[in-house]
Protein backbone atom coordinates (compact mmCIF):
# COMPACT_ATOMS: atom_id res chain seq x y z
CA UNK A 1 0.00 0.00 0.00
CA UNK A 2 1.49 2.90 -0.94
CA UNK A 3 1.25 6.81 -2.76
CA UNK A 4 2.42 7.25 -6.12
CA UNK A 5 3.75 10.17 -8.37
CA UNK A 6 3.59 9.94 -11.82
CA UNK A 7 4.98 12.33 -13.77
CA UNK A 8 3.64 12.35 -18.03
CA UNK A 9 0.35 13.13 -19.34
CA UNK A 10 0.95 11.47 -22.51
CA UNK A 11 -0.35 8.45 -24.23
CA UNK A 12 2.36 6.37 -22.08
CA UNK A 13 1.04 8.17 -18.86
CA UNK A 14 -2.61 7.57 -19.24
CA UNK A 15 -1.79 3.60 -19.51
CA UNK A 16 0.38 3.65 -16.67
CA UNK A 17 -2.30 5.52 -14.55
CA UNK A 18 -5.33 3.62 -15.66
CA UNK A 19 -3.44 -0.03 -14.65
CA UNK A 20 -2.58 1.42 -11.45
CA UNK A 21 -5.55 2.34 -10.80
CA UNK A 22 -6.34 -1.64 -11.23
CA UNK A 23 -3.63 -2.43 -9.14
CA UNK A 24 -5.91 -0.19 -5.94
CA UNK A 25 -4.03 -2.75 -3.05
CA UNK A 26 -0.65 -0.98 -4.12
CA UNK A 27 -0.92 2.01 -5.70
CA UNK A 28 -3.86 3.05 -2.76
CA UNK A 29 -3.45 7.12 -3.86
CA UNK A 30 -2.31 7.98 -7.15
CA UNK A 31 -0.84 11.76 -7.92
CA UNK A 32 -0.43 12.52 -11.54
CA UNK A 33 1.77 15.43 -12.45
CA UNK A 34 2.52 17.82 -15.93
CA UNK A 35 3.29 20.43 -17.30
CA UNK A 36 -0.10 21.55 -18.93
CA UNK A 37 -2.56 19.51 -16.03
CA UNK A 38 -5.52 20.19 -18.14
CA UNK A 39 -3.98 17.10 -19.56
CA UNK A 40 -3.94 14.81 -16.55
CA UNK A 41 -7.24 16.12 -15.25
CA UNK A 42 -8.93 14.48 -18.88
CA UNK A 43 -6.68 10.87 -17.91
CA UNK A 44 -8.18 11.60 -14.26
CA UNK A 45 -11.26 11.68 -15.44
CA UNK A 46 -11.26 8.95 -17.84
CA UNK A 47 -9.92 6.98 -14.82
CA UNK A 48 -12.79 7.61 -12.73
CA UNK A 49 -15.28 6.75 -15.72
CA UNK A 50 -12.86 3.23 -16.17
CA UNK A 51 -11.64 2.38 -13.49
CA UNK A 52 -13.67 3.64 -10.60
CA UNK A 53 -10.98 5.55 -9.22
CA UNK A 54 -10.39 9.25 -8.14
CA UNK A 55 -6.98 10.37 -8.56
CA UNK A 56 -5.51 13.06 -7.36
CA UNK A 57 -3.52 16.18 -10.37
CA UNK A 58 -0.96 18.63 -10.42
CA UNK A 59 0.88 21.28 -12.64
CA UNK A 60 4.22 20.19 -12.64
CA UNK A 61 7.88 21.42 -14.74
CA UNK A 62 10.06 18.92 -14.33
CA UNK A 63 13.25 20.15 -16.03
CA UNK A 64 13.61 21.86 -12.53
CA UNK A 65 14.39 19.55 -9.75
CA UNK A 66 13.50 22.03 -7.51
CA UNK A 67 9.66 22.22 -8.95
CA UNK A 68 9.68 18.13 -8.25
CA UNK A 69 11.33 17.93 -5.32
CA UNK A 70 8.43 20.50 -3.67
CA UNK A 71 5.69 18.78 -5.28
CA UNK A 72 7.14 15.60 -3.49
CA UNK A 73 7.50 16.71 -0.22
CA UNK A 74 3.51 18.04 -0.41
CA UNK A 75 2.63 14.69 -1.62
CA UNK A 76 4.77 12.26 -0.02
CA UNK A 77 5.30 9.46 -2.57
CA UNK A 78 7.16 6.32 -1.89
CA UNK A 79 7.99 6.55 -5.66
CA UNK A 80 7.97 7.98 -8.55
CA UNK A 81 7.32 6.66 -12.15
CA UNK A 82 8.92 9.11 -14.62
CA UNK A 83 6.63 9.02 -17.87
CA UNK A 84 8.06 11.84 -18.72
CA UNK A 85 10.06 12.95 -22.00
CA UNK A 86 13.84 11.19 -21.55
CA UNK A 87 15.46 14.83 -21.21
CA UNK A 88 14.20 14.85 -17.85
CA UNK A 89 15.06 11.76 -16.31
CA UNK A 90 18.14 13.32 -14.49
CA UNK A 91 16.56 15.90 -13.18
CA UNK A 92 13.68 13.50 -11.46
CA UNK A 93 16.61 11.03 -10.37
CA UNK A 94 18.17 14.19 -8.69
CA UNK A 95 15.02 15.23 -6.74
CA UNK A 96 14.30 11.51 -5.73
CA UNK A 97 17.79 11.51 -3.87
CA UNK A 98 17.33 15.01 -2.46
CA UNK A 99 13.64 12.92 -1.35
CA UNK A 100 14.69 9.59 -0.46
CA UNK A 101 12.02 8.46 -2.76
CA UNK A 102 12.39 5.38 -5.26
CA UNK A 103 12.51 5.72 -9.27
CA UNK A 104 11.40 4.15 -12.19
CA UNK A 105 11.35 5.32 -15.87
CA UNK A 106 11.15 3.30 -19.77
CA UNK A 107 12.94 5.75 -21.48
CA UNK A 108 16.96 6.69 -20.82
CA UNK A 109 18.47 9.66 -20.86
CA UNK A 110 19.13 11.94 -23.81
CA UNK A 111 20.09 15.56 -24.17
CA UNK A 112 17.82 17.83 -25.37
CA UNK A 113 20.26 19.29 -27.79
CA UNK A 114 21.67 16.49 -29.45
CA UNK A 115 19.78 12.89 -30.29
CA UNK A 116 22.28 10.76 -28.52
CA UNK A 117 20.32 8.15 -25.97
CA UNK A 118 22.80 6.42 -23.85
CA UNK A 119 22.65 4.93 -20.26
CA UNK A 120 26.39 6.43 -19.15
CA UNK A 121 24.77 9.71 -17.63
CA UNK A 122 21.84 7.51 -15.23
CA UNK A 123 24.37 4.40 -14.54
CA UNK A 124 26.59 7.23 -12.99
CA UNK A 125 24.07 7.71 -10.23
CA UNK A 126 24.25 3.89 -8.89
CA UNK A 127 26.64 4.73 -5.88
CA UNK A 128 24.17 7.72 -4.72
CA UNK A 129 21.14 5.20 -4.75
CA UNK A 130 22.38 2.70 -3.03
CA UNK A 131 24.53 5.53 -0.35
CA UNK A 132 20.74 6.98 0.24
CA UNK A 133 18.88 2.93 0.22
CA UNK A 134 16.74 3.84 -2.24
CA UNK A 135 15.86 2.07 -6.11
CA UNK A 136 15.80 3.47 -9.29
CA UNK A 137 14.59 1.04 -12.02
CA UNK A 138 15.76 2.21 -15.54
CA UNK A 139 14.05 1.37 -18.89
CA UNK A 140 10.94 -0.65 -17.83
CA UNK A 141 8.59 -0.02 -20.47
CA UNK A 142 8.60 -3.00 -23.30
CA UNK A 143 11.40 -2.27 -25.52
CA UNK A 144 13.26 -1.28 -23.59
CA UNK A 145 11.58 -3.35 -20.57
CA UNK A 146 9.48 -6.59 -21.43
CA UNK A 147 12.00 -7.44 -24.08
CA UNK A 148 15.08 -7.28 -21.43
CA UNK A 149 13.22 -9.37 -19.05
CA UNK A 150 12.84 -12.21 -21.97
CA UNK A 151 16.10 -12.37 -21.89
CA UNK A 152 16.63 -12.59 -18.46
CA UNK A 153 13.74 -15.16 -18.40
CA UNK A 154 15.43 -17.17 -21.41
CA UNK A 155 18.91 -16.90 -19.47
CA UNK A 156 17.47 -18.29 -16.49
CA UNK A 157 15.49 -20.81 -17.79
CA UNK A 158 16.29 -21.57 -21.20
CA UNK A 159 20.06 -21.26 -22.38
CA UNK A 160 23.58 -21.90 -20.57
CA UNK A 161 24.71 -19.81 -22.87
CA UNK A 162 22.98 -16.97 -25.13
CA UNK A 163 24.88 -16.44 -27.87
CA UNK A 164 22.31 -14.41 -30.09
CA UNK A 165 18.99 -11.70 -29.67
CA UNK A 166 17.13 -10.37 -32.23
CA UNK A 167 14.52 -8.16 -30.66
CA UNK A 168 12.05 -7.56 -33.40
CA UNK A 169 9.30 -4.55 -33.08
CA UNK A 170 6.15 -5.19 -35.56
CA UNK A 171 3.09 -2.87 -35.48
CA UNK A 172 0.69 -4.18 -37.83
CA UNK A 173 -2.36 -1.86 -37.07
CA UNK A 174 -3.50 1.39 -38.72
CA UNK A 175 -4.89 4.45 -37.51
CA UNK A 176 -5.98 6.29 -40.60
CA UNK A 177 -3.71 9.05 -40.68
CA UNK A 178 -1.28 9.78 -43.24
CA UNK A 179 1.57 10.34 -41.26
CA UNK A 180 1.28 10.01 -37.05
CA UNK A 181 4.06 8.62 -34.67
CA UNK A 182 2.50 6.42 -32.22
CA UNK A 183 4.43 8.18 -29.32
CA UNK A 184 6.02 11.47 -28.58
CA UNK A 185 6.79 12.53 -32.44
CA UNK A 186 10.26 14.48 -31.46
CA UNK A 187 11.76 11.62 -29.56
CA UNK A 188 9.98 9.13 -32.11
CA UNK A 189 11.56 11.03 -35.46
CA UNK A 190 14.95 11.49 -33.28
CA UNK A 191 15.69 7.82 -32.71
CA UNK A 192 14.73 6.79 -36.10
CA UNK A 193 16.72 9.04 -38.07
CA UNK A 194 19.99 8.02 -36.10
CA UNK A 195 22.57 5.77 -37.31
CA UNK A 196 21.68 2.04 -36.86
CA UNK A 197 24.43 0.04 -34.65
CA UNK A 198 24.07 -3.50 -33.98
CA UNK A 199 26.84 -5.59 -31.57
CA UNK A 200 28.98 -8.07 -32.84
CA UNK A 201 31.78 -9.88 -31.80
CA UNK A 202 32.68 -7.74 -29.26
CA UNK A 203 32.68 -4.32 -30.88
CA UNK A 204 29.50 -1.68 -31.88
CA UNK A 205 28.82 -1.78 -36.10
CA UNK A 206 26.84 1.03 -37.33
CA UNK A 207 24.71 1.14 -40.74
CA UNK A 208 23.21 3.81 -42.80
CA UNK A 209 19.75 4.85 -41.05
CA UNK A 210 17.28 2.14 -41.91
CA UNK A 211 19.60 0.74 -44.58
CA UNK A 212 19.30 -2.57 -43.83
CA UNK A 213 15.89 -4.90 -43.99
CA UNK A 214 14.78 -7.80 -44.11
CA UNK A 215 10.99 -9.56 -44.56
CA UNK A 216 9.36 -11.06 -41.76
CA UNK A 217 6.72 -13.14 -40.90
CA UNK A 218 5.00 -12.39 -37.41
CA UNK A 219 1.48 -14.00 -35.97
CA UNK A 220 -1.10 -12.65 -36.15
CA UNK A 221 0.27 -9.70 -38.36
CA UNK A 222 1.53 -11.24 -40.98
CA UNK A 223 4.81 -10.68 -43.47
CA UNK A 224 6.31 -6.97 -43.03
CA UNK A 225 9.71 -5.58 -43.88
CA UNK A 226 11.80 -4.71 -40.47
CA UNK A 227 14.74 -2.63 -40.37
CA UNK A 228 17.68 -2.75 -38.17
CA UNK A 229 18.06 0.44 -35.81
CA UNK A 230 19.84 1.26 -32.64
CA UNK A 231 17.76 0.83 -29.71
CA UNK A 232 18.55 1.72 -26.36
CA UNK A 233 18.14 -1.87 -24.83
CA UNK A 234 21.12 -3.05 -26.43
CA UNK A 235 23.37 -1.40 -24.28
CA UNK A 236 22.16 -2.70 -21.34
CA UNK A 237 21.66 -6.29 -22.77
CA UNK A 238 25.39 -6.77 -23.91
CA UNK A 239 26.33 -5.96 -20.35
CA UNK A 240 24.59 -8.50 -18.69
CA UNK A 241 23.82 -11.98 -21.15
CA UNK A 242 26.71 -14.15 -20.44
CA UNK A 243 28.16 -15.16 -23.69
CA UNK A 244 26.63 -12.94 -26.00
CA UNK A 245 28.27 -12.44 -29.73
CA UNK A 246 25.81 -10.90 -31.45
CA UNK A 247 22.65 -8.61 -30.81
CA UNK A 248 20.69 -6.55 -32.99
CA UNK A 249 16.70 -4.87 -32.77
CA UNK A 250 14.42 -4.50 -35.31
CA UNK A 251 11.32 -2.41 -36.58
CA UNK A 252 8.81 -2.46 -38.95
CA UNK A 253 7.65 0.59 -41.10
CA UNK A 254 5.54 0.81 -43.81
CA UNK A 255 6.54 2.65 -46.99
CA UNK A 256 4.23 5.62 -46.90
CA UNK A 257 5.62 6.08 -43.68
CA UNK A 258 9.18 6.04 -44.64
CA UNK A 259 8.33 8.26 -47.92
CA UNK A 260 6.77 10.73 -45.17
CA UNK A 261 9.40 10.76 -43.39
CA UNK A 262 12.23 10.98 -46.27
CA UNK A 263 10.63 13.92 -47.48
CA UNK A 264 10.16 16.05 -44.13
CA UNK A 265 13.98 14.87 -43.61
CA UNK A 266 14.96 16.51 -46.79
CA UNK A 267 13.56 19.66 -46.39
CA UNK A 268 14.76 19.71 -42.75
CA UNK A 269 11.64 19.36 -40.74
CA UNK A 270 13.39 16.75 -38.94
CA UNK A 271 16.23 18.50 -37.71
CA UNK A 272 16.80 19.54 -33.46
CA UNK A 273 19.14 22.53 -34.73
CA UNK A 274 17.38 26.13 -34.09
CA UNK A 275 17.01 28.38 -37.04
CA UNK A 276 15.58 31.98 -37.22
CA UNK A 277 12.01 32.57 -38.05
CA UNK A 278 10.37 35.89 -37.86
CA UNK A 279 13.35 36.78 -35.10
CA UNK A 280 13.30 34.02 -33.43
CA UNK A 281 14.23 30.87 -32.82
CA UNK A 282 12.55 27.75 -33.51
CA UNK A 283 13.66 24.07 -34.00
CA UNK A 284 11.98 22.38 -36.87
CA UNK A 285 11.24 19.01 -35.13
CA UNK A 286 9.35 20.24 -32.33
CA UNK A 287 7.65 22.52 -34.46
CA UNK A 288 6.87 19.13 -36.44
CA UNK A 289 5.21 17.76 -33.34
CA UNK A 290 3.12 20.43 -32.36
CA UNK A 291 1.70 19.83 -36.00
CA UNK A 292 1.39 16.42 -36.08
CA UNK A 293 -1.49 14.34 -34.78
CA UNK A 294 -0.94 13.69 -30.85
CA UNK A 295 0.04 10.33 -29.89
CA UNK A 296 -3.13 9.44 -27.59
CA UNK A 297 -5.28 10.94 -30.50
CA UNK A 298 -4.94 7.95 -32.17
CA UNK A 299 -6.33 5.16 -30.42
CA UNK A 300 -9.92 5.17 -30.81
CA UNK A 301 -10.05 4.80 -34.27
CA UNK A 302 -6.88 2.33 -34.43
CA UNK A 303 -6.97 -1.13 -35.68
CA UNK A 304 -5.06 -4.35 -36.13
CA UNK A 305 -1.97 -5.89 -33.99
CA UNK A 306 1.57 -5.28 -32.62
CA UNK A 307 4.20 -8.20 -32.45
CA UNK A 308 7.02 -7.76 -29.98
CA UNK A 309 9.78 -9.92 -29.13
CA UNK A 310 13.06 -11.73 -28.85
CA UNK A 311 14.45 -14.40 -30.99
CA UNK A 312 17.20 -16.00 -29.60
CA UNK A 313 20.30 -18.79 -30.17
CA UNK A 314 22.63 -19.91 -28.03
CA UNK A 315 23.42 -23.50 -26.07
CA UNK A 316 21.53 -25.66 -23.89
CA UNK A 317 23.46 -28.52 -21.89
CA UNK A 318 25.83 -28.55 -24.62
CA UNK A 319 23.41 -28.46 -27.75
CA UNK A 320 22.29 -25.58 -30.09
CA UNK A 321 19.05 -23.78 -29.14
CA UNK A 322 16.60 -21.59 -30.96
CA UNK A 323 14.10 -20.09 -28.95
CA UNK A 324 11.81 -17.06 -29.92
CA UNK A 325 9.56 -15.42 -27.24
CA UNK A 326 6.98 -12.78 -28.19
CA UNK A 327 3.52 -10.87 -26.98
CA UNK A 328 0.86 -10.05 -29.68
CA UNK A 329 -1.57 -7.16 -28.76
CA UNK A 330 -4.54 -5.67 -30.23
CA UNK A 331 -4.81 -1.84 -30.48
CA UNK A 332 -8.68 -2.10 -30.62
CA UNK A 333 -8.74 -4.17 -27.20
CA UNK A 334 -6.48 -1.43 -25.57
CA UNK A 335 -8.69 1.41 -26.52
CA UNK A 336 -11.92 -0.69 -24.94
CA UNK A 337 -10.02 -1.15 -21.36
CA UNK A 338 -7.74 2.07 -21.23
CA UNK A 339 -8.68 4.35 -24.20
CA UNK A 340 -5.32 3.58 -25.41
CA UNK A 341 -3.43 2.08 -28.84
CA UNK A 342 -1.27 -0.72 -28.43
CA UNK A 343 2.15 1.32 -28.55
CA UNK A 344 1.09 3.28 -25.52
CA UNK A 345 -0.19 0.20 -23.77
CA UNK A 346 2.45 -1.93 -24.26
CA UNK A 347 4.92 0.72 -22.89
CA UNK A 348 2.72 1.50 -19.99
CA UNK A 349 1.51 -2.00 -18.84
CA UNK A 350 4.96 -3.19 -18.11
CA UNK A 351 6.01 0.13 -16.17
CA UNK A 352 2.91 -0.55 -13.72
CA UNK A 353 3.84 -3.67 -13.11
CA UNK A 354 7.69 -3.28 -11.99
CA UNK A 355 6.65 -0.54 -10.40
CA UNK A 356 4.03 -2.72 -8.16
CA UNK A 357 6.92 -5.14 -7.47
CA UNK A 358 9.78 -2.52 -6.28
CA UNK A 359 6.50 -1.26 -3.47
CA UNK A 360 5.80 -4.69 -2.98
CA UNK A 361 9.37 -5.36 -2.07
CA UNK A 362 10.36 -7.81 -4.79
CA UNK A 363 12.35 -5.79 -7.02
CA UNK A 364 13.47 -3.26 -4.09
CA UNK A 365 17.61 -3.27 -3.64
CA UNK A 366 19.26 -0.03 -3.46
CA UNK A 367 20.99 1.08 -6.71
CA UNK A 368 20.46 1.54 -10.58
CA UNK A 369 19.15 -1.72 -12.38
CA UNK A 370 18.34 -2.40 -15.67
CA UNK A 371 15.38 -4.40 -15.17
CA UNK A 372 17.04 -7.79 -16.95
CA UNK A 373 19.23 -7.07 -13.30
CA UNK A 374 16.16 -8.41 -11.46
CA UNK A 375 14.11 -11.52 -11.11
CA UNK A 376 12.45 -12.16 -14.44
CA UNK A 377 10.46 -15.01 -12.63
CA UNK A 378 7.69 -12.72 -10.78
CA UNK A 379 7.00 -10.55 -13.62
CA UNK A 380 6.96 -13.20 -16.07
CA UNK A 381 4.66 -14.71 -13.77
CA UNK A 382 2.22 -11.53 -13.82
CA UNK A 383 1.80 -9.66 -16.98
CA UNK A 384 -0.15 -11.66 -18.90
CA UNK A 385 -2.60 -11.22 -15.86
CA UNK A 386 -2.45 -7.40 -16.97
CA UNK A 387 -2.43 -7.62 -20.15
CA UNK A 388 0.62 -9.19 -22.09
CA UNK A 389 0.56 -12.85 -22.46
CA UNK A 390 3.55 -14.11 -23.88
CA UNK A 391 4.07 -17.16 -26.02
CA UNK A 392 7.31 -19.18 -26.58
CA UNK A 393 8.14 -21.10 -29.59
CA UNK A 394 10.72 -23.25 -30.95
CA UNK A 395 11.62 -21.75 -34.94
CA UNK A 396 13.38 -24.74 -37.22
CA UNK A 397 14.52 -22.37 -39.10
CA UNK A 398 16.94 -19.25 -38.75
CA UNK A 399 16.37 -15.77 -39.33
CA UNK A 400 16.63 -14.56 -42.98
CA UNK A 401 19.37 -12.50 -42.20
Amino acid sequence: MARVLIIGAGGVGSVVTHKCAQAKDTFTEILLASRTEEKCKAIAKDVKKLQKRTIKTAALDADNPKNTIKLIKAWQPELVINVALPYQDLAIMDACLATGTHYLDTANYEPKDKAKFEYKWQWAYKKKFEKAGLTAILGCGFDPGQTNIYCAWAQKHHFDEIHSVDIMDCNAGSHGKAFATNFNPEINIREITQRGKFWEDGQWKETDPLSLMTPFDFAECGVKDMYLMYHEELESLVKNLKGLKRIRFWMTFGQQYLTHLRVLENVGMTSIKPIKYEGKDIVPLQFLKAVLPKPESLGENYSGKTNIGCWIEGVKNGQFKRYYIYNVCDHAACWKEVHSQAISYTTGVPAMLGAKLLLDGIWRKPGVWNVEQMDPDPFMADIGNWGLPWVETAPEKPLPI
